[in-house]
């Protein structure tokens, strides 16, 4: 069972960062919506549900990278938040892998934390581009 809960929708990354490094991927998931949308990589449909979260994340659970998160704008309208940060993803010897400005729709979780429910790594998809 995953102990990380993100108390407040800006510590949701920070969470999906530990339970990266730490390899467990069921604890990643734990930290999107049942119902979320994974817009990455761009110009691709979205993944959808638990299992589009697990698969989004496969391919980085062998390196054990660290996101960073730099929040810089949250708003909060009852269990629903908008959060956009500029982001990266860093390997262990410190070698950006990926990075982006992010735009996220999080929504309050059954356990009482914050989840994402809409993921734009890179920013809400434009309209001419595949959505679910």
């Amino acid at each position: 069972m995953s102990l990380n809960i993100a108390h407040k929708p800006r510590d949701i990354a920070d969470c999906v960062s530990a339970y990266l490094q730490a390899g467990d991927l069921d604890g990643i998931t734990s930290m999107f919506h049942p119902d979320c949308q994974i817009f990455f990589p761009p110009g691709q449909p979205p993944s959808v549900g638990i299992a589009g979260a697990r698969a989004a994340f496969e391919a980085f659970i062998e390196m054990r990278p660290q996101i960073k998160s730099e929040v810089f704008s949250e708003v909060i309208v009852g269990d629903i938040a908008l959060v956009r940060a500029n982001w990266s993803v860093v390997t262990s010897d410190g070698t950006v892998i990926a990075e982006g400005r992010s735009t996220e729709v999080a929504k309050k979780l059954d356990n009482g934390g914050w989840g994402y429910l809409i993921d734009c790594p890179n920013g809400p998809p434009n309209l001419s581009e595949p959505a679910n």
